[in-house]
């Protein structure tokens, strides 16, 4: 069977992390790994399971173009500043990772289809993958007039790379509330919570709507539950919605794979499984497969 090449551009945890699930893919082969340091621990894996590894970044692909078609940017939102340019200049699809919100911004089971050509894919924030389609479920029969959100993950699972994002993570967020879920003005807070054992990504979405239909919102909600889930297979209600005037609250929890993060990291695991998603959706419409009307299938992510 036909795949699409790809490689990843940064060898810290969330590019190992989307290693070991591009390794599953139908429709994407990874050919390798570039990164700026041989002895990160993602360069070594990448390299004992037969992955070609290189430690000068995006450098070293410009020199190697046919290593890949699509490629995944787990870098930092300032490295990708450079990156997308050159890539553009390339002309590879880039599937981004980090905050730096250049492309448009995507939630594979919300907008995607809207996106399939864009050169550059922004997967927005863990928080915004976790929140923004049931906002968006919510805006589609109540009109969301107001949406805030509040992602509380475990501060073991917060890496260097997400405590020095936390400005971009907020604001582009935020953005990704208005833009993609539709709510007339947004808000989000990220939580880093100590507590040992190490807690699941939990997110409380807060929605103040025009149009209140009980029976409609649950269904909506429910029906986008499974949408993610189908790629997600930890993302789950923590409970029924609740409703209140014109106020709608509801609570989801992540548990991750744990390919390469612990199970407690779901804010790391949604980000990687929504790349391969949105990176499997490219791949297909590169192989003449996207169904526009089944944008989001369920898959062995």
């Amino acid at each position: 069977m036909k795949k699409i090449k790809a490689a990843i551009i940064g060898s810290g945890n969330i590019g190992t992390d989307l290693m070991y699930k591009l390794q599953r893919s139908d429709d994407l082969e990874l050919t390798a790994m570039f990164g700026i340091d041989m002895e990160s621990d993602g360069l070594r894996r990448a390299n004992s399971v037969g992955y070609r590894v290189f430690t000068n970044g995006i450098d070293d692909f410009i020199e190697r173009p046919d290593l890949a078609d699509i490629v995944f940017d787990a870098t930092s939102a300032k490295a990708h500043l450079r990156h997308a340019q050159l890539l553009k200049d390339m002309g590879k699809t880039v599937i981004d990772l980090t905050p730096a919100a250049i492309g448009p911004f995507v939630c594979p089971p919300v907008n995607f289809s809207e996106h399939i050509d864009s050169q550059n894919i922004n997967m927005i924030t863990c928080g915004g993958q976790a929140t923004i389609p049931i906002i968006h479920a919510i805006n589609s029969v109540a009109d969301v007039s107001y949406g805030e959100i509040a992602a509380t993950i475990s501060s073991s699972s917060a890496g260097p790379g997400t405590r020095a994002n936390i400005d971009e993570f907020t604001l582009t967020t935020r953005r990704g509330i208005e833009e993609v879920g539709g709510a007339d003005r947004g808000k989000a807070i990220i939580i880093l919570n100590p507590a040992d054992p190490p807690i699941l990504m939990r997110s409380t979405m807060y929605c103040e709507v025009k149009e209140m239909d009980e029976a409609r919102i649950r269904t909506a909600i429910l029906d986008m539950e499974n949408s993610v889930k189908s790629y997600v297979p930890g993302y789950r209600l923590k409970n029924e919605p609740l409703f209140d005037g014109d106020r709608v609250t509801v609570f989801v929890e992540v548990e991750g794979a744990g390919d390469y993060f612990p199970s407690y990291a779901g804010n790391l695991d949604i980000m990687t499984s929504a790349a391969k998603q949105a990176g499997e959706m490219v791949a297909k419409r590169l192989l003449g497969k996207f169904n526009k009307d089944k944008a989001v299938t369920a898959n062995d992510a």
